[in-house]
């Protein structure tokens, strides 16, 4: 990198693309490390050869930021030549600008794409200026990329700060029209100071998986067709979400903060393994961690850290919001208790599952990543503690007999059954002995994969907002459906609000809890499911099943509201949109809670 190309205004950080390089060189260390290198897969290598004569190159997935901090953000693309068997390394210039018209340039720089990072170029363009908005491209081989739009965090006194908040994006299950509906009300009125992924960006999953049932006559069949489990398989995976035209465009929009999920590894992935994976055919667990992790870090625009198997963060827009970036999968989440271990031809055995459920080396977070959120809690005075996360922080605890019925069908109570007995007990008729005795079945949480299944490490946060009278605002994902739930503590007192968005195309319970030949309930019994679960569940102010679409938060130092914006389609292009639902919290200890 040269600093040939200064001038007067103009400030060349011939550090930052090496420093962000260099972070993927640790991680490919700690690969071989760790002994798997050989499991990453080189055949994508073997097709590509060094080529002479000159370069023709093309940005092949647009440009995105994220990561952004008061004085920095990451710049990210992927360019590489025209010919598919050239791999040879693409030498990049970065450009950033603080006008639209792209005459005042305050920083530019040179990086390279490189096969070895799957062409994907990151730079840390750091001097920048605090809550100002930037305009970024790319250059290479006299080829431009589209021009990006940027914003660094605020400083001191903030007004507002407003986010849109994503999850659960499968490629294959539907077009990304929440995605579309975003970059439609952004370009209408700039409103995004950040865009919040909470995990799932991609999904491992093979062609054959049930949501995936639609791709071919939707034209979105997955690439590779086989679950994902090489670097190359994740590589392939990204490369074609990110092809996607609303996904590029927002992107280009706004920076992103993002963590992952599972599903960027294997389906209900913990820190030893997944439901979705099985050594026998897939290898070692730790091998496709590894590269799984490789291939985000490679195609998200994200800061790597001092470990590349641990995503939380944090961000600091002034004195606002403090918003801390968990999680929840990777460095600490202990193997979830499955409700089915419990049950036997005797019932039951609520004692032995409370006793599992609560033992105290039982962890969501793991110590290191809890000691870091207790710390940053305990310090920060930001009117609004915010927690982006994965997985519902609420209690959502249902009777079992529902559940039962949910899993194994005649073995329960369905939902009219479960009303039907209810009804005729408030009415004195009794029911026969066996529905009573389901009727009479104690609920526990619907979700061990959730907060839920670990509620010492829910109570050692819950405590800690409300000890130290924090306003908590919790953001989840993960369900697929949309969320909003009151948090208490064991003792009962308030100690947060939780918001939960719904998922950009993967199905919900309208689907799971179909037993009809459509496969989906009715937006009658969506909504007739959706008032069961707000009467069951005590602590829960809403629910909504039936509809795919995003959260948008907009804090203040008067009010932190969430809306929910849904879309009525994702199995075709043309759809409409609404905001369903308005909540808000207002800060301080004798707040009402959601209202």
């Amino acid at each position: 990198m040269s600093a040939a190309s200064c001038n007067a205004h103009v400030h060349v950080h011939a550090d930052a693309a090496h420093a962000v390089d260099g972070g993927r060189r640790r991680l490919l260390g700690g690969v071989a490390a760790a002994g798997v290198l050989g499991a990453l897969p080189i055949d994508g290598f073997a097709r590509c050869f060094e080529r002479s004569g000159s370069l023709s190159v093309h940005f092949t997935h647009g440009v995105a930021s994220g990561d952004p901090l008061s004085d920095r953000v990451i710049l990210w693309t992927r360019v590489r030549a025209q010919d598919a068997d050239d791999c040879r390394d693409v030498p990049v210039e970065w450009k950033i600008a603080r006008d639209a018209a792209l005459t005042q340039i305050v920083s530019r720089g040179q990086a390279s794409a490189r096969q070895s990072n799957d062409f994907c170029v990151k730079v840390d363009v750091v001097k920048l200026e605090p809550g100002t908005r930037y305009w970024y491209w790319f250059e290479a081989a006299g080829e431009t990329s589209s021009i990006g739009q940027t914003k660094t965090l605020p400083v001191g006194d903030v007004k507002q700060v407003r986010f849109a908040v994503f999850s659960c994006a499968n490629y294959a299950a539907g077009f990304f029209n929440v995605y579309a509906e975003a970059v439609k009300r952004m370009e209408e009125t700039g409103c995004y100071d950040a865009l919040l992924h909470l995990g799932d960006y991609i999904y491992e999953s093979a062609a054959d998986y049930p949501a995936n049932k639609d791709a071919q006559a939707l034209g979105r069949l997955i690439d590779p067709p086989h679950e994902t489990v090489t670097l190359d398989d994740y590589r392939r995976r990204y490369a074609q979400c990110r092809a996607d035209g609303h996904l590029q465009r927002l992107h280009g929009l706004a920076p992103m903060i993002a963590v992952w999920d599972d599903h960027e590894f294997a389906n209900d992935a913990w820190k030893d393994g997944a439901a979705n994976h099985q050594e026998e055919g897939e290898g070692p667990f730790d091998s496709r961690r590894y590269a799984a992790a490789r291939a985000w870090r490679e195609w998200l625009p994200v800061r790597d850290g001092h470990d590349h198997l641990a995503c939380y963060r944090a961000f600091d827009f002034g004195n606002l919001v403090s918003l801390n970036m968990l999680d929840t999968r990777v460095p600490g989440r202990s193997k979830p208790l499955d409700v089915g271990n419990y049950l036997s031809r005797k019932g039951f055995d609520e004692a032995r599952f409370n006793e599992h459920l609560r033992r105290e080396d039982r962890h969501l977070l793991g110590r290191e990543q809890m000691a870091w959120l207790l710390a940053r809690m305990r310090m920060s005075t930001a009117t609004w503690q915010m927690l982006g996360q994965q997985v519902l922080m609420g209690r959502m605890e249902v009777p079992l007999a529902l559940l039962m019925e949910a899993k194994v069908p005649g073995s329960g109570l369905s939902p009219e059954a479960y009303l039907t007995v209810q009804a005729q007990l408030n009415k004195g008729i009794r029911p026969t002995p066996h529905e009573l005795a389901l009727y009479g079945l104690p609920s526990v949480p619907y979700n061990l994969d959730a907060w839920d299944g670990y509620p010492i490490d829910r109570e050692r946060v819950l405590q800690a907002a409300r000890r130290r009278h924090k306003n908590l605002v919790v953001l989840a994902g993960d369900t697929h459906n949309a969320w909003a739930s009151n948090l208490h503590d064991w003792t009962g007192k308030r100690a947060g609000v939780e918001f939960a968005t719904p998922s950009v195309t993967s199905p919900g319970l309208e689907v799971t809890l179909a037993k009809g030949h459509a496969g989906r309930l009715t937006p009658e019994e969506s909504a007739a499911m959706a008032r069961l679960f707000t009467n069951l569940v005590k602590p829960l102010a809403y629910a909504e099943l039936a509809r795919r679409g995003y959260l948008e938060i907009t804090a203040t130092p008067g009010q932190c509201q969430g809306d929910w914006i849904l879309v009525d389609e994702v199995k075709a292009t043309a759809y409409g949109a609404v905001v369903a639902k308005s909540l808000h919290v207002m800060p301080g200890v004798g707040n009402p809670g959601l209202i």
